[in-house]
């Protein structure tokens, strides 16, 4: 007899969320104790165990059954306006056919949710999903990882069965700070990614690069996020100060884009009047009349990390949580403080 805390199924098949309301844990904390993955006590493993058993739950083989006629092919979502994200999906492209295997892409958009993009993939029997910046959340990534392998890349999971592949963001932001002061910049602000993944981090790293330096009371945030839109907001804010920053730490080159395009439209000279260090060097920061100073994220060395871990998730080992070293990259868009 099922548990009566789960409520009734009406007669229908349990699933992993009535098990997880019955058991009063979270979607992924059961697929963790389904998969036999570390991650839970013994005694939630038990507990979980017997509320699944008394509601007569079975855990769905269907994807584990198709996985076992392989189909070569890896699933990838992506932001379809994230510069970055194209520059990861060229190079993983690249990655997996070295390897023998296809790749599938569904986009997230302004009009196109990420659930909706990775529904439209397990459609399609990939035996892996990696999700580009993925905004799921714990419960999300647990219930896909039930399904087949998982890997989210450029964010940490938070989930010992699903894997990441992620750049050092406070080193990255780091590096950002200790160039400008380099150049004798004290003033220095940072417009941040908001809730974006890697946001809370480069924030945070700014803010210890800043009081490291001793510049902690010149520091300044200001809320931006990862578009353009957002970069130019934030920067028309830093303009309106009474001492405006001499240096600007952009969320990434996209956000930086807007900023810059904000300066030329305030006459503002870059780097004269203001150094813009940007964060990804995608393709934005390579265009010959931007050359923009950012930080590297390599898009290829993920690219292949973020194919191998899923390869390794498929051949059953366990899930990577690698963390590699970002490096800046200096063009045109930074250069020495000029007394005011």
């Amino acid at each position: 007899m099922a548990d009566p805390a789960g409520g009734s199924t009406g007669g229908a098949r349990p699933t992993m969320g009535d098990v997880a309301r019955a058991a009063g844990v979270s979607t992924a904390l059961v697929s963790i104790v389904m998969r036999g993955v570390p991650g839970a006590s013994d005694a939630t493993r038990r507990r979980v165990l017997e509320i699944a058993d008394d509601m007569g739950y079975v855990p769905d083989r269907r994807a584990q059954k198709l996985r076992q006629s392989s189909s070569r092919l890896l699933g990838v979502v992506f932001e379809l306006q994230q510069p970055f994200h194209g520059d990861l999906v060229e190079q993983i492209y690249a990655a997996a056919s070295r390897r023998g295997y296809d790749v599938m892409l569904s986009a997230v958009a302004p009009s196109r949710a990420e659930k909706v993009a990775v529904q439209a993939l397990m459609r399609e029997r990939c035996e892996a999903a990696i999700l580009l910046g993925s905004r799921f959340d714990a419960d999300a990534l647990g219930e896909l990882a039930d399904r087949v392998p998982s890997l989210v890349v450029a964010r940490a999971s938070g989930l010992p069965g699903v894997g990441a592949v992620r750049g050092d963001d406070v080193t990255g932001i780091t590096l950002a700070v200790d160039h400008l002061t380099e150049l004798g910049h004290r003033h220095i602000a940072h417009i941040d990614g908001a809730d974006a993944p890697g946001g809370p981090d480069r924030r945070a790293g700014f803010l210890a690069a800043m009081d490291r330096h001793g510049l902690s009371g010149t520091a300044t945030v200001v809320a931006g996020g990862p578009t353009e839109t957002e970069g130019a907001q934030g920067m028309q804010e830093l303009l309106e100060m009474a001492a405006p920053p001499t240096a600007v730490v952009a969320f990434n080159d996209r956000c930086a884009t807007g900023v810059l395009d904000l300066l030329v439209r305030r006459g503002r000279d870059v780097p004269a009047d203001i150094s813009v260090v940007g964060y990804d060097d995608s393709r934005l920061a390579k265009i010959p009349h931007v050359q923009m100073t950012t930080i590297s994220q390599d898009a290829a060395q993920m690219a292949e990390a973020a194919v191998d871990g899923a390869l390794a998730q498929i051949a059953g080992d366990k899930a990577v949580d690698l963390v590699l070293a970002p490096h800046l990259v200096r063009r045109a868009t930074t250069g020495p403080v000029r007394p005011r």
